[in-house]
Parts: C-alpha cells; sequence; structure tokens
C-alpha cells in the first residue's frame, strides 16, 4: 500500500457558484486533490499554491489532550446529527484555532477517504490517539455503532481529562510553596543580608547566635550560589529523565506518592476513578472483559495499579470474579469491591463502574478544593516564618545596641 501523503496547507483563488471571485485556505496531499475538493464545494479553482511556512515556525503549535478531548466531542455530535464521516472531519478541521491540530484532523480525513477505516487512520497517529481511543473506536465500526461510541469516548476523554486537571493542580499548591520560599529565601541571602553584613562589621562587638548563623549562611550562598542552583537543576533534570526511561523509578515513585498524607489519598481515589472509567467505558462498548483490562492497566496512570491490574487480568482469564480479584491486591475500597461484586450478579457492571467512577471524581474535586483552602494559610505560615525569621535576624543586633544604651 502506497503511503498516505502528509497534508499541507494551500491559498487557493476561484470562482463560486454565483460567478463571484473568492479566495481562502485548504488542506491537501497534493494541488489535484485540492481542486478537486474545490469543485465538490462548487467553486471553479483559478490559482492553487502551497503556502508557504513561516520562517519561525508559527505554524508548530503544541496540540494538547484538551484539543483531542474537544475534537471528540465535536466528531460525537456530528455524527450524532448525522453528518457523513468526512464532511465531519472537513468541518471541525476547518473551524480549529490550531493549526496542527487541523493537519491532523485533515490528514486523518484524507486516510479515511483513501479507503482505510477511521480505527486504522487514527492508529497512524498515536501520539494522539491511544490504544484505548483506537480500540473503541474499531468496536464501533464494527458494531456499526460509531456515532454512539464516539459519544462515549468524548465523554470519557473529558472526564478523564478534569481528573487530570484535578491532580495537577493537587501536585501545584505543594511545588509552589517550596519553589517560592526558596527564591525568596536565596534572593535575601544573597542580596539583602550582605548590606546588614556590612553594617554589623562597622559595629564590632560580638553577633547573637541567630545572626552569626544568618550570616555564615548568607556568606555560603553568595560564594556557591551556582553550585547550589546548578545542583538543583541538576537533580530536577535527573529525575525527569529517569522518569522517561527507568520503569523501576516510576513504580517506586508511585509507591511513594500513594504513601504520602493527604496527596497519596488523592492520587489514589483519582487512580480508582479513572480505573473505573475506562473499564466501565470499554466495557459499555462490548469489549471481552481480558483484553479491556489490559488496557485498562496501561491507562491507570500508576504503576502500583497497572501492575495490580495486570495480575487481576491473568486470574479473570482463568474464569476468577473481577471482584474477588479486586479484593485479594489491596489497593481497592471495600466500597468499590461490593459495588462491582453487585454489578457482576445483577449483568450491569458497566453502570456501577460508572456510579464508582462518578463517586471518586467528586471525592477528588472536593479533597482538592480542601487542600487549596488548606494550603493558602500555610503558605503564608511558611513565607512569614521563614522571611520573619532572617528579618529577626538582622535586627537582633540592634535591638541589643538599644538595650546597652
Amino acid at each position: 500500500m502506497a503511503k498516505q501523503a502528509t497534508a499541507d496547507l494551500y491559498i487557493w483563488e476561484g470562482m463560486n457558484k454565483q460567478g463571484k471571485r473568492t479566495k481562502g485556505e485548504l488542506s491537501g496531499s497534493t494541488i489535484a486533490l485540492v481542486k478537486a475538493d474545490l469543485r465538490r464545494q462548487g467553486i471553479t479553482p483559478l490559482k492553487v499554491k502551497k503556502k508557504p511556512k513561516s520562517l519561525f515556525g508559527a505554524r508548530t503549535k503544541k496540540i494538547t489532550a484538551s484539543d483531542i478531548s474537544v475534537f471528540s466531542r465535536q466528531l460525537a455530535t456530528m455524527m450524532s446529527a448525522g453528518v457523513p464521516l468526512v464532511q465531519a472531519f472537513e468541518i471541525v478541521g476547518r473551524g480549529h484555532e490550531n493549526p496542527s491540530m487541523q493537519d491532523l484532523i485533515m490528514d486523518v480525513k484524507n486516510t479515511v477517504e483513501g479507503g482505510s477505516s477511521l480505527a486504522e487512520a487514527l492508529a497512524k497517529h498515536p501520539f494522539y490517539f491511544d490504544d484505548l481511543y483506537c480500540s473503541l473506536v474499531h468496536a464501533g465500526e464494527q458494531a456499526g455503532i460509531l456515532e454512539t461510541l464516539l459519544d462515549k469516548i468524548a465523554t470519557y476523554k473529558e472526564k478523564v481529562e478534569a481528573i487530570k486537571g484535578k491532580i495537577k493542580k493537587a501536585l501545584f499548591y505543594p511545588a509552589a510553596i517550596v519553589a517560592v520560599s526558596f527564591i525568596i529565601t536565596a534572593i535575601l541571602l544573597i542580596f539583602v543580608i550582605p548590606q546588614f553584613e556590612a553594617m554589623f562589621t562597622s559595629f564590632g562587638g560580638d553577633l547573637p547566635a541567630l545572626t552569626k548563623f544568618v550570616v555564615e549562611l548568607s556568606i555560603f550562598f553568595q560564594e556557591w550560589w551556582w553550585a547550589i542552583f546548578g545542583a538543583l537543576g541538576g537533580i530536577i533534570y535527573g529525575m525527569a529523565q529517569l522518569k522517561k526511561r527507568s520503569k523501576k523509578f516510576n513504580e517506586v515513585m508511585d509507591r511513594i506518592i500513594l504513601k504520602l498524607p493527604i496527596i497519596g489519598d488523592i492520587i489514589t481515589k483519582a487512580t480508582i476513578a479513572r480505573f473505573a472509567r475506562t473499564l466501565s467505558t470499554m466495557f459499555a462498548a462490548g469489549m471481552p472483559l481480558v483484553e479491556a483490562m489490559e488496557t485498562v492497566a496501561n491507562a491507570s496512570g500508576n504503576y502500583v495499579y497497572t501492575k495490580a491490574i495486570l495480575g487481576m487480568k491473568d486470574e479473570v482469564a482463568t474464569g476468577q470474579m473481577i471482584n474477588v480479584c479486586m479484593k485479594e491486591t489491596g489497593l481497592f475500597p471495600n466500597m468499590v469491591v461490593q459495588m462491582l461484586a453487585i454489578g457482576e450478579e445483577t449483568g450491569s457492571v458497566d453502570s456501577m463502574l460508572a456510579k464508582v467512577a462518578d463517586f471518586y471524581e467528586e471525592e477528588v474535586d472536593n479533597m482538592v478544593d480542601g487542600l487549596s483552602s488548606l494550603l493558602e494559610p500555610l503558605i503564608m505560615a511558611v513565607l512569614g516564618v521563614l522571611i520573619g525569621g532572617l528579618v529577626i535576624a538582622m535586627y537582633l543586633p540592634i535591638f541589643k545596641m538599644g538595650a546597652v544604651v
């Protein structure tokens, strides 16, 4: 099979059905295909040329998970309204504000027009459409319920992105406390404390112990600030590289994170919500349980749960009830196990899992809001202690001199 050409952006001029001259931009693989597309729209092409790319790469805007989520909802809405698939891609692609997303959508559209199924076209872009996404689309195409599955995919993507946003918000506050505290302390030690040190030197006499400590710390920072910042940057970079390359490092970090106070509880509930939401969506799509659980494991977002779910999959393959397997892992609360057991008994596993996901998503929402309220005064307290401590240390010699006078 010939390799599908990459879609480019073309500038065109032509005559519409009313005989008026018009112009615009259109994505396509070749000039001939762009002209054919214009004729289908009732426009007689007069001039078509490839749009020159900006020297500074203005069109290379990153495609985010939010872009994929919005695209899924738009496609689901149009398919439900009876708009043909190719035309739906054309409408969504032309209307998207992100040029990179336009190119992606039009490339998928061109692949579908070339005779491939939608699942095959999406699978050519695994960075944006993962195995779960493509599997659900494939199931929808096979069962003839693509518009229904697209709606489920859109809902799933929106829920998952919402929970990811909550997790990022929960992790941002502690990181902000540490970063702001370190930066302010470094600025005071490097630029402010030396001014006081020069004044104390002119006074003579012994300095209070706290003041001596702060002055020595300031001297150390002034001499070694480059090493401190370099070491900090190296640690951050090294951990980022380990996170990308080492599964063992990720597993260890995920275990540590799950044991952290407050944050660990939020991550646990978010992971359970993602597990329940993903399995519910795949089960409702009619996918075999064992196959679905392998995809769910990879989508859990936590190596501890990924390992446990893969173990559950092997036991389910031997005929074990899924709620029994969940209980044996020790990672799922009793409420989740009991609700899934009821779902298995009544034949409503997907709806029970959806209820579990709704419950834990709301729990995460409430906990993140509570954490935000808790950390706001904590940030003020930490900064107050740090800055107040440094200020007191610098004014102690002045207070001492005042007492003597």
